[in-house]
């Protein structure tokens, strides 16, 4: 399969790293020219416990080079969502399959505004990444299961040989008939550590340790979860303590999440796509989110004071 990863960081450095490995024809894009530059001439080594692995891959900044691919995967933060659609139109041809694995909920919605929902797929991982250097990824991919889906549920072959290829590289991967639910229950483990991260700077090993932060936590999931179902959507995390649990397993206590790691680089977060969407939400269904909407506020002054404000 042809496939660009639009939005070549950590994660999208994993993912493109292993699909390479198992002999698809992978384009990293990425907008740092050096970051390019050092890919396509010393490769991508992928760091995985002990292991290490170096990977010959191809890197650009320019979609308009690549051209028609049967697969973009997008990984941009959801704030460059838009943009970075516009710029991978010399790549999406008739049959191209536009595919989210970004965190938050409204991505979908701006892909398919852009270049029409029938080029849409849908998609959740628990794999992780960290850059360690350009061109230097820690991967976590082993027992980190992947969600693939089309938006309307229907099990089709395209999104079948999408799971297979991802299958056949080691990405462990369903295809499901719920990914709205799927969807959810990802959102519901960021909205339990992402925002409070961001806010206190405590990595997991100090979150984890506050009594005050976990009533927090289990007080945003929550509503969160009140919000899904007023809207019909069918989870499988059914009690704040199951997201709570989840969002730590496996992970070190000097585990930061991407929110903490966007504020302490000074770079704006996705906080709107986040806890902001129960906000959106529950706005739309009539369900309160107070501690919701008091976190989004927080991390929105944070963004504010280091000078990356948004309207």
């Amino acid at each position: 399969m042809k496939i660009a990863i639009l939005g070549s960081g950590a994660l999208g450095s994993v993912i493109g790293g292993v699909l390479t490995e198992a002999g698809s024809e992978v384009y990293l894009i990425r907008r740092s020219a050096e970051y390019v530059r050092i890919m396509n001439g010393e490769g991508l080594t992928l760091h995985e416990g002990t292991h290490r692995r170096n990977v010959r891959v191809r890197a650009t900044t320019d979609c308009s080079s690549i051209g028609t691919v049967d697969l973009v995967i997008v990984l941009v933060k959801s704030y460059h969502t838009k943009e970075a659609i516009e710029m991978a139109r010399p790549m999406i041809g008739e049959h191209t399959m536009v595919m989210s694995l970004q965190n938050g909920l409204g991505n979908e919605e701006m892909i398919a505004e852009a270049v029409g929902k029938e080029h849409v797929l849908v998609g959740r991982t628990y794999v992780g990444g960290v850059m360690l250097d350009p061109g230097q990824v820690s991967a976590g991919t082993k027992g980190k299961h992947t969600y693939i889906g089309e938006l309307d549920g229907q099990v089709t072959e395209r999104v079948k040989r999408v799971a297979d290829v991802f299958n056949q590289s080691g990405l462990a991967t369903t295809v499901s008939d719920n990914i709205m639910g799927i969807m959810w229950d990802k959102l519901l483990i960021n909205v339990a550590t992402g925002a409070l991260c961001g806010i206190t700077r405590l990595p997991y090993g100090g979150l984890y340790s506050v009594p005050e932060l976990r009533n927090c936590a289990l007080s945003a999931v929550a509503e969160g979860i009140a919000v899904a179902h007023a809207a019909g959507v069918e989870l499988s995390i059914q009690a704040p303590k199951q997201a709570w649990i989840k969002a730590a397993e496996g992970l070190p206590d000097d585990f930061k999440p991407s929110m903490l790691q966007s504020i302490e680089s000074g770079m704006p977060t996705e906080i709107d796509f986040i806890n902001g969407s129960v906000v959106r939400w529950g706005a739309k269904w009539g369900v309160p989110t107070p501690v919701n909407s008091v976190l989004m506020a927080c991390v929105k002054g944070i963004e504010y004071g280091l000078g990356q404000g948004r309207s």
